[in-house]
């Protein structure tokens, strides 16, 4: 521990990247796709021009906001753009849940919550999940006084996704702060939230490119929302790093989400191999929870 640290530094606890495993060794620790991503992304690295680098990228990042809210069936004015859905999480977690109450988290959930929680003086108030290992949204509503909601759908790492029925029932009963859905995993089977949020001004769902669109090491993630909630990230945002997505990551993303053949080929290939696996598991006599995500 170092003499020139802050005391808030000294109290932090770092997440903790998935081990990066040597070669002919198969890595399956950080949910990565097992599958290239879309033709088009090559073209657009090959065909780049070096001499672009010079020029700042648009701050708005306005291309890839529009191509996000063509393929959501979103406005361009309801997306948010960042490096990875980490940072576009540590935004929110800024923007709108650093208030004296506690924020309310599934016991067993993406483990970069509670990071973000002590980086940003966020208490948690951590709720069991259910006998099933699902998420207990019921407990979730039924909290008192709170400075917002956050939960993954599907979780990791249980991989059980609720319904949309099941959130918008969550909805109705929270709306005085906001209700944050995680949905890294949302292309491997489960519904998305994003259909609900012209109706719940206070729903915010992330998501990633880095695990149905297999860019990773791109880092590029989004949030959907009310226009009154992408302002909040955008000032935060513009008083951090007013140019979070570099020119060559907007183009490369705009890529992968055109090619709506590649995509989906390839999410139906992690689908079945999952389902493959849970029923040879099974046959071998292990319990394998029910999962939405790319993994089980």
């Amino acid at each position: 521990m170092s003499q020139y640290w802050s005391p808030a530094v000294r109290e932090l606890t770092p997440y903790v990247p998935g081990e990066q495993t040597r070669e002919r060794v198969i890595k399956l620790n950080t949910n990565e796709n097992p599958y290239p991503p879309a033709p088009g992304v090559g073209e657009v690295l090959r065909d780049y021009a070096t001499d672009h680098l010079r020029l700042y990228p648009d701050p708005t990042s306005a291309a890839l906001r529009d191509a996000l809210a063509e393929t959501l069936q979103v406005t361009s004015s309801q997306v948010f753009v960042g490096n990875g859905s980490d940072e576009v999480l540590a935004f929110a977690f800024q923007a709108f849940f650093c208030h004296q109450a506690p924020l309310d988290v599934p016991a067993i959930t993406y483990s970069f919550y509670p990071v973000y929680a002590n980086l940003y003086g966020v208490a948690l108030r951590k709720h069991p999940l259910t006998a099933n290992w699902e998420v207990n949204i019921d407990a979730l509503a039924a909290s008192p006084e709170r400075s917002g909601i956050i939960f993954a759908n599907p979780n990791a790492p249980t991989g059980h996704a609720h319904s949309l029925t099941t959130i918008e029932a969550l909805l109705k009963r929270v709306t005085d702060r906001v209700v944050l859905v995680d949905e890294a995993y949302v292309d491997f089977g489960a519904e998305s939230a994003v259909t609900l949020i012209d109706r719940y001004p206070n729903l915010l769902v992330t998501g990633t490119f880095s695990k149905s669109r297999s860019l990773a090491g791109l880092r590029l993630g989004y949030a959907v929302g009310s226009e009154e909630l992408i302002d909040g990230l955008l000032r935060v945002k513009d008083s951090f790093n007013s140019y979070p997505v570099d020119s060559l990551a907007s183009l490369v993303g705009i890529a992968a989400l055109k090619d709506v053949e590649h995509f989906e080929a390839c999410r139906e290939r992690v689908i079945t191999t999952r389902e493959r696996t849970r029923q040879r598991l099974e046959t071998l006599g292990f319990e394998v929870l029910p999962s939405k995500a790319n993994f089980c």
